[in-house]
């Protein structure tokens, strides 16, 4: 039995059809270039672009832009008037904050099955005591005891830092015990 030459047809071209939806409009597009041709006049008018919508995208584009150079500002500002306040705190900060960062990255770097939990709660607390630092931050601003709270800033650093030994020192332990049972079970 021969093939009908269709089913041929289709077989060949069975990867290059295309099943896409046309574009919106695509049917009032055709059928006006179609009336154009046959010379029929048509009745519903030409949508021209609207340049009310225009301006509403440039608006919200705008509008984005100003917040989000706002944000921006304010965060390096509360840092700026700090520094203005003491600028012993600044220096302080500075140095705690590369101090912990070098920490983090050692943290990190240690991260294995055995003490991901271990790492993952210290972030947790990190970003908790980040959060207060925040906090302690806006009130020196507001106009607190600027010598109480300078010193809960600096007991928060040494906190932190504390905290980061603290784990480094458990998972310093975990590779102890680990290394030790691996020895005990060497044949």
């Amino acid at each position: 039995m021969k093939k009908d030459n269709l089913q041929v047809l289709f077989d060949k071209l069975q990867n290059d059809l295309d099943f896409a939806e046309p574009a919106n409009g695509h049917q009032q597009r055709f059928l006006d270039i179609l009336n154009k041709s046959k010379g029929v006049a048509s009745i519903a008018p030409e949508k021209k672009q609207s340049w009310l919508r225009i301006l509403s995208i440039a608006a919200t584009i705008a509008i984005l832009l100003s917040i989000g150079i706002a944000q921006f500002n304010t965060s390096s500002s509360i840092k700026e008037k700090v520094a203005q306040i003491s600028p012993e705190a600044s220096k302080t900060q500075f140095y705690f904050t590369s101090l912990i960062e070098e920490q983090v990255k050692e943290l990190n770097s240690e991260k294995s099955p055995e003490n991901e939990r271990i790492i993952n709660d210290a972030m947790i607390q990190l970003k908790k005591l980040e959060t207060n630092y925040s906090e302690m931050e806006q009130d020196l601003l507001n106009g607190g005891n600027s010598k109480l709270i300078l010193s809960a800033m600096i007991t928060n650093f040494q906190t932190r830092i504390e905290l980061l030994n603290e784990v480094m020192t458990q998972i310093e332990n975990i590779k102890n015990i680990k290394n030790t049972n691996d020895a005990n079970y060497t044949i």
